[in-house]
Protein backbone atom coordinates (compact mmCIF):
# COMPACT_ATOMS: atom_id res chain seq x y z
CA UNK A 1 0.00 0.00 0.00
CA UNK A 2 1.28 2.99 -0.62
CA UNK A 3 -0.14 6.14 0.68
CA UNK A 4 0.18 9.53 -1.50
CA UNK A 5 0.05 13.16 -0.40
CA UNK A 6 -0.19 16.03 -3.74
CA UNK A 7 0.87 12.59 -6.52
CA UNK A 8 4.05 12.25 -4.00
CA UNK A 9 4.68 9.34 -1.55
CA UNK A 10 4.32 10.34 2.23
CA UNK A 11 7.24 10.39 4.33
CA UNK A 12 7.10 7.33 6.32
CA UNK A 13 7.52 7.36 10.35
CA UNK A 14 7.49 4.40 12.53
CA UNK A 15 6.48 3.76 16.02
CA UNK A 16 8.84 2.79 18.56
CA UNK A 17 8.34 -0.59 18.38
CA UNK A 18 8.00 -0.43 14.39
CA UNK A 19 11.42 0.67 14.44
CA UNK A 20 12.51 -1.70 17.27
CA UNK A 21 11.12 -4.90 15.61
CA UNK A 22 12.80 -3.42 12.14
CA UNK A 23 15.90 -3.40 13.28
CA UNK A 24 15.61 -6.51 15.31
CA UNK A 25 14.09 -8.40 12.55
CA UNK A 26 11.45 -9.61 14.40
CA UNK A 27 8.79 -11.67 12.78
CA UNK A 28 5.79 -9.37 14.83
CA UNK A 29 6.24 -6.75 12.15
CA UNK A 30 3.60 -7.07 9.64
CA UNK A 31 3.99 -7.32 5.78
CA UNK A 32 2.10 -4.41 4.96
CA UNK A 33 4.81 -2.53 7.59
CA UNK A 34 7.87 -3.99 6.17
CA UNK A 35 6.70 -3.03 2.65
CA UNK A 36 6.15 0.23 3.42
CA UNK A 37 9.50 0.63 5.52
CA UNK A 38 11.49 -0.93 2.17
CA UNK A 39 9.70 1.61 -0.40
CA UNK A 40 10.52 4.74 2.34
CA UNK A 41 14.06 3.38 2.42
CA UNK A 42 14.49 3.43 -1.02
CA UNK A 43 12.91 6.62 -1.57
CA UNK A 44 15.50 8.12 1.40
CA UNK A 45 12.36 8.99 3.43
CA UNK A 46 11.86 6.81 6.70
CA UNK A 47 11.99 8.18 9.64
CA UNK A 48 11.74 8.04 13.57
CA UNK A 49 11.06 10.72 16.14
CA UNK A 50 13.73 11.84 19.03
CA UNK A 51 11.36 10.14 21.25
CA UNK A 52 11.65 6.96 20.22
CA UNK A 53 14.85 6.82 21.37
CA UNK A 54 13.92 7.91 24.80
CA UNK A 55 11.20 5.30 24.44
CA UNK A 56 13.86 2.52 24.03
CA UNK A 57 16.11 4.44 26.96
CA UNK A 58 13.36 4.48 29.31
CA UNK A 59 11.96 0.77 28.66
CA UNK A 60 15.76 -0.50 29.08
CA UNK A 61 15.67 1.12 32.45
CA UNK A 62 12.20 -0.44 33.13
CA UNK A 63 13.81 -3.79 32.01
CA UNK A 64 11.15 -4.29 30.10
CA UNK A 65 13.38 -4.11 26.76
CA UNK A 66 16.11 -6.36 26.80
CA UNK A 67 18.96 -5.13 24.73
CA UNK A 68 21.67 -7.77 23.30
CA UNK A 69 24.64 -4.80 23.45
CA UNK A 70 24.74 -1.35 26.07
CA UNK A 71 22.15 0.55 25.17
CA UNK A 72 24.14 3.63 23.69
CA UNK A 73 25.86 1.53 21.07
CA UNK A 74 22.51 -0.59 20.56
CA UNK A 75 20.96 3.38 19.18
CA UNK A 76 23.50 4.06 17.86
CA UNK A 77 23.38 1.03 15.39
CA UNK A 78 20.13 1.31 15.08
CA UNK A 79 19.94 4.77 13.66
CA UNK A 80 22.73 3.73 11.02
CA UNK A 81 20.42 2.39 8.36
CA UNK A 82 20.86 3.90 5.05
CA UNK A 83 17.81 5.60 4.22
CA UNK A 84 16.69 5.81 8.28
CA UNK A 85 16.23 9.62 9.46
CA UNK A 86 15.52 11.23 12.42
CA UNK A 87 13.45 13.90 13.14
CA UNK A 88 13.97 16.34 16.27
CA UNK A 89 11.33 17.51 18.84
CA UNK A 90 10.92 20.66 17.45
CA UNK A 91 8.49 23.43 19.18
CA UNK A 92 5.52 23.17 16.78
CA UNK A 93 5.86 19.86 16.80
CA UNK A 94 5.55 19.64 20.81
CA UNK A 95 3.25 22.72 20.91
CA UNK A 96 0.53 20.79 18.61
CA UNK A 97 0.97 17.13 20.61
CA UNK A 98 -0.31 19.11 23.16
CA UNK A 99 -3.59 20.44 20.94
CA UNK A 100 -4.25 17.13 18.85
CA UNK A 101 -7.75 16.92 17.70
CA UNK A 102 -9.68 14.95 20.72
CA UNK A 103 -10.66 12.17 21.54
CA UNK A 104 -7.22 11.50 22.09
CA UNK A 105 -5.50 9.28 24.85
CA UNK A 106 -2.83 11.11 27.29
CA UNK A 107 0.49 9.20 26.48
CA UNK A 108 2.96 11.40 25.97
CA UNK A 109 4.74 9.64 23.76
CA UNK A 110 2.16 8.85 21.14
CA UNK A 111 1.30 12.31 21.22
CA UNK A 112 4.28 13.38 19.93
CA UNK A 113 4.71 10.67 17.40
CA UNK A 114 1.40 11.49 16.38
CA UNK A 115 2.10 15.26 16.09
CA UNK A 116 5.06 14.35 14.33
CA UNK A 117 3.56 12.05 11.73
CA UNK A 118 1.18 14.77 11.32
CA UNK A 119 4.03 18.10 10.99
CA UNK A 120 5.54 16.02 8.28
CA UNK A 121 2.94 14.45 6.47
CA UNK A 122 3.91 11.36 7.12
CA UNK A 123 2.26 8.28 7.59
CA UNK A 124 2.56 6.26 10.97
CA UNK A 125 3.60 2.79 11.10
CA UNK A 126 1.74 1.11 13.97
CA UNK A 127 0.53 -1.31 15.48
CA UNK A 128 -1.32 0.47 18.28
CA UNK A 129 -5.20 0.38 18.09
CA UNK A 130 -5.47 3.63 19.65
CA UNK A 131 -3.68 5.12 17.10
CA UNK A 132 -4.68 3.47 13.76
CA UNK A 133 -8.51 4.55 15.16
CA UNK A 134 -7.20 7.66 15.22
CA UNK A 135 -8.91 10.12 12.80
CA UNK A 136 -6.74 12.49 12.03
CA UNK A 137 -3.56 10.95 11.63
CA UNK A 138 -2.58 8.77 8.42
CA UNK A 139 -1.10 4.86 9.53
CA UNK A 140 -1.00 1.69 8.48
CA UNK A 141 0.10 -1.98 9.80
Amino acid sequence: MELVNGGKPMPTLLDTHAWVWWVTEDRRLSAPAKSAIMRALTDKDLWISLISLWEVAKKAEKKQLILDRPLDQWLDEAVTPQGLGTWELTRPILVESCALPQPFHGDPADQILVATARHHGAVLVTKDERIRRYAHVQSLW
